[in-house]
């Protein structure tokens, strides 16, 4: 048993945990991972502490189906960092960041003692093949590593330059770390910042901690904010789980949406809620005034109606194991509300909605709808807009990748892994196995929900993929 695991950020530390507490016989785990940031990832590497952790700890637990492993990590220090809004504590990026080093750590640990070989190689993949009917690994160096399986955990892809805006003084290609993007940008000048998502807020609430006073624009196609967290509640799904999920499939040979819209009927009926009413307030959220919307959905964090709390704990718990089995005209008509969807699942913590919303309220914020484009001109960038023209001196690329992206770097790796026929390229984006002896866990996984970073499904990944490595050994 030789796996080789290629990326070492939260999803290979997923695979690595679910390898220690499975793993009976001894084998040997290569990592290949250049970044001086291992276990991390781009999204945990060291920032500004202003850089929060955007979901409750029930629901960033890298150990698949123990919710309260990260729970439990946590120490009592982090209690400074409860959020008021759903009274659970929203550490730093950088602490999760330590959560997932710490629990890599032990799982090499764990391994080691029971007799594996486990090594780090801090250098890139570059390309694959075979040699005598094994997989082959090259990575920058020109070194070739032979292992018996593959498993591709390179993450998600970069924010797309939609307006090519590349190499243009001014312009930030990627905003993490934030620390890095906004120690070059005057206090005073207009920011604008691509992108209306968590990516954006961060970006915003970072400005906002550094003292600056120059005015920022969201500019976002949609016009549309991510929905705010609630404060959790003491209910438990009894019917939009899994176990439900695969009883609808053993009774009636298939799973839709009207079935899983039945789940989620029954689970409001049970507290009083109503369903009509969620499926409204959901279709009016691109047509609502985002500001508006953003100062209900505030004034709500403690409203006892359970609908989207159900929504965004099931998207992450169910939504990854549902996916796979609905039919793809459901997979279709998801995805023509993926904007929605994406906003009510990964929604903003309530410490940055009522930034924002002050922000708004004060006049610095705005939120323009409709770009058309935006060009590099005389020193400045002008913005074109269904409106009028703003212009601005920085422009700060927070625009989501597509799901399933394959990341620059990653490139040529995939079309080599292809063209050995390890993998294959899926047709809605990302990658697929071709071989029994290759495994793509994450971000980049074909055929997955478009919700694709979530942490739970991500640990769900990793750990199928530790059974699948195993079981073919």
């Amino acid at each position: 048993m030789d796996i080789g695991i290629i990326g070492g950020g939260a999803t290979a530390v997923g695979l690595l945990d679910a390898l220690a507490r499975e793993a009976e016989a001894p084998g040997a785990v290569t990592v290949f991972e250049p970044s001086p940031h291992l276990w991390r990832g781009r999204p945990y590497a060291p920032d500004l502490d202003s850089v929060l952790v955007n979901s409750p700890p029930v629901i960033m637990s890298i150990r698949d189906g123990d919710f309260d492993h990260y729970a439990s990590w946590l120490g009592a220090g982090d209690d400074a960092y409860v959020d008021p809004g759903i009274g659970r504590p929203l550490v730093p990026r950088a602490r999760y960041g330590e959560y997932l080093e710490h629990t890599a750590e032990k799982a090499i640990a764990d391994l080691r003692e029971r007799g594996w070989q486990v090594d780090v190689v801090r250098a890139t993949v570059v390309g694959a093949a075979r040699t005598a009917g094994r997989p082959a690994l090259r990575t920058g160096d020109g070194r070739e590593h032979v292992v018996g399986q593959i498993a591709l955990c390179v993450g998600g892809g970069t924010p797309p330059d939609h307006y090519r805006l590349e190499g243009a003084p001014g312009f930030v290609a990627d905003p993490y770390p934030l620390a890095r993007t906004v120690e070059d940008v005057p206090l005073d000048g207009h920011v604008a910042v691509l992108g209306s998502g968590l990516t954006a807020v961060d970006v915003v609430v970072t400005l906002a901690a550094r003292g600056h006073t120059g005015r920022i624009s969201l500019l976002s196609r949609t016009g549309m904010l991510p929905h705010v967290w609630q404060r959790p509640t003491a209910h438990r799904p009894r019917h939009v789980t899994v176990e439900r999920v695969r009883a609808l499939l053993a009774r009636d040979g298939e799973v839709t949406l009207d079935h899983l819209a039945g789940l989620l009927r029954e689970e409001l009926a049970d507290a009083g809620d109503d369903l009509g009413a969620l499926i409204a307030d959901l279709r009016a959220a691109p047509a609502e005034d985002p500001v508006a919307r953003l100062r209900r959905q505030i004034a709500a964090i403690t409203a006892p109606e359970i609908g989207r709390r159900v929504l965004q704990t099931a998207a992450h718990s169910v939504g990854p194991y549902a996916w796979r089995l609905l039919p793809e005209r459901d997979r279709d008509r998801l995805r023509a509300q993926a904007r929605t969807a994406i906003s009510v699942a990964s929604p903003m913590i309530p410490t940055n909605a009522v930034r924002l919303l002050q922000l708004f309220d004060s006049g610095q914020l705005e939120l323009l709808a409709g770009v058309r484009d935006i060009v590099r001109d005389n020193g400045r960038f002008t913005v074109e807009t269904g409106n009028g023209a703003r212009h601005a001196d920085v422009v700060v690329n927070a625009v989501n990748p597509a799901p399933h992206a394959v990341p620059p770097s990653a490139a040529g790796l995939v079309h080599d892994l292809v063209e050995s026929g390890l993998a294959a390229r899926h047709p809605s984006g990302g990658v697929l196995p071709a071989d029994p002896r290759m495994h793509v866990v994450g971000d980049l996984a074909g055929g997955g929900p478009f919700i694709a970073s979530s942490i739970p499904g991500l640990a769900a990944q990793g750990a199928a993929a530790a059974r699948a490595v195993l079981a073919s050994s």
